[in-house]
């Protein structure tokens, strides 16, 4: 297994080759950053996007910001609903779909190829360098002996709550983001091979700004 270095090497050199089965991320920056209330101020949909890939440290802070695990208790960064983990975060790479592994903090290929083109009805995301797909598991809601009912109002409560952290991630981290429901779901779900128990709820491209 090489590392995500090796990987964001490759992107910038643009000789990436085939895509490696798992990816470990480096450890996330939890001290630093833009003080919250600048990142605040500064939170805005942008719809531009250069192919510039993001760094190893960009990405790990990424995910670890959108699901990841913090704490002793090792708890989501994300408030849910009874602690209910449904949330599943993937994430289309130039080089396959990857899904998020929040407990071993590393990303594992689902799908090979370029899937990016399909996370929306808009050119910009075959060109941001990494597009989130959020997708929700009902099987988590009947293990917490929760029902359809729940999981139809709590999925998208915890879908804006992932969305708005990544948000404020790209905020502090002077890069453009976009949340997207324009999406074929029933399509990309194909794609990406996603079961019947998967729900398919927004897309969300991340990257620099056009032209940086």
């Amino acid at each position: 297994m090489r590392g995500l270095g090796f990987i964001a090497g490759l992107l910038l050199a643009g000789t990436l080759g085939a895509a490696e089965a798992e990816i470990k991320l480096v450890q996330p920056d939890t001290k630093g950053g833009m003080p919250i209330m600048q990142a605040v101020a500064a939170r805005r949909s942008n719809r531009s996007f250069s192919g510039k890939p993001l760094t190893p440290q960009q990405l790990s802070d990424l995910f670890y910001t959108a699901w990841g695990l913090s704490g002793a208790q090792g708890r989501r960064t994300v408030a849910t609903a009874r602690n209910v983990r449904d949330m599943e975060i993937f994430a289309a790479f130039p080089e396959g779909m990857y899904r998020y592994n929040a407990e071993k903090h590393a990303l594992e290929l689902t799908v090979k190829g370029d899937l990016r083109k399909f996370c929306g009805m808009q050119a910009f995301h075959g060109k941001a360098p990494v597009v989130l797909v959020y997708v929700s598991n009902r099987d988590a809601y009947a293990k917490a002996g929760m029902n359809a009912e729940h999981a139809s109002f709590y999925a998208p409560v915890h879908t804006g709550s992932i969305s708005q952290n990544v948000y404020l991630f790209a905020a502090a981290n002077h890069l453009n983001t976009v949340v997207c429901g324009m999406v074929d779901k029933p399509k990309l779900a194909r794609i990406m091979k996603l079961g019947p128990r998967h729900t398919i709820m927004l897309t969300q491209p991340v990257g620099y700004p056009a032209g940086k």
